[in-house]
């Protein structure tokens, strides 16, 4: 019978390797529930019926939630979220202060992709004019909160990398709700086909079925080089002593 000798240094990295393999892979499995349980969230609300802005205030889970608009937008103040990609072109994404003509409540509405094919030329866009009844969701970015940066005390509309709706409020001296709202499709909007998650749950079962796969290997392997190096040492001739 073999004699299973793995040796002490082969132990220890398995001993350190296998549960950081295992535990990634059951991450990974536990990110894919999370993206299956907003991916749900999401279509039950964009379904529901738009709500105003007093219940979206009081919300304490505003992300994909259907808000009613009325009110006008902001022309002199617009933003533009550089570095957007659509169907592999380059562009970026309109946004701008709308106030609710009710509450007086600004509010911060992305308007939805531009292409920006040639950055010697400023993205051309324009804005609706007078009142407008519109329907947006509330976005909330996974993960940390985005920060304004490189915002610039005049020159607009400015090119920015990260947005955070509250930080603009700060800079133009008003009373905002700290979200972005993203419109749906309609005649004030550009291209609004937003991904709720930037990778499905498949891609989370994917990537924990390549670490249990590796977890698997290197038991795998720990266990055939400890039962070889048993047989080495069983097939070695014993040395008698007079």
């Amino acid at each position: 019978m073999s004699t299973f000798r793995p040796g002490l240094a082969p132990t220890l990295v398995v001993l350190a390797l296998l549960p950081v393999l295992l535990g990634l892979g059951f991450w990974q499995l536990s990110r894919a529930e999370e993206k299956r349980q907003l991916l749900a969230s999401a279509d039950a609300r964009r379904i529901a019926a738009p709500v105003g802005i007093e219940s979206l205030r009081a919300s304490s889970e505003p992300a994909h939630l259907r808000v009613r608009l009325n009110g006008h937008f902001d022309a002199a103040h617009s933003l533009l979220l550089d570095s957007r990609i659509r169907d592999g072109k380059a562009g970026v994404e309109l946004l701008q202060p709308f106030q609710d003509s009710a509450s007086g409540q600004w509010l911060l509405v992305n308007r939805g992709w531009l292409p920006w094919p040639d950055r010697r030329v400023a993205p051309a866009f324009t804005t609706p004019d007078g009142e407008q009844m519109l329907v947006a969701r509330a976005y909330v970015p996974p993960g940390a909160a985005f920060e304004l940066k490189h915002l610039q005390a005049s020159g607009w509309p400015q090119l920015v990398n990260q947005v955070e709706a509250a930080a603009l409020w700060r800079h133009l001296g008003r009373n905002g709700l700290p979200l972005e709202l993203r419109l749906e499709e309609g005649p004030a909007a550009y291209r609004t086909d937003w991904p709720v998650v930037a990778m499905g749950p498949e891609k989370h079962i994917g990537y924990a079925v390549q670490w249990f796969a590796l977890a698997a290997a290197l038991l795998g392997l720990f266990i055939y080089f400890g039962l070889r190096k048993g047989r080495e040492n069983n097939n070695e001739p014993s040395t008698r002593h007079a």
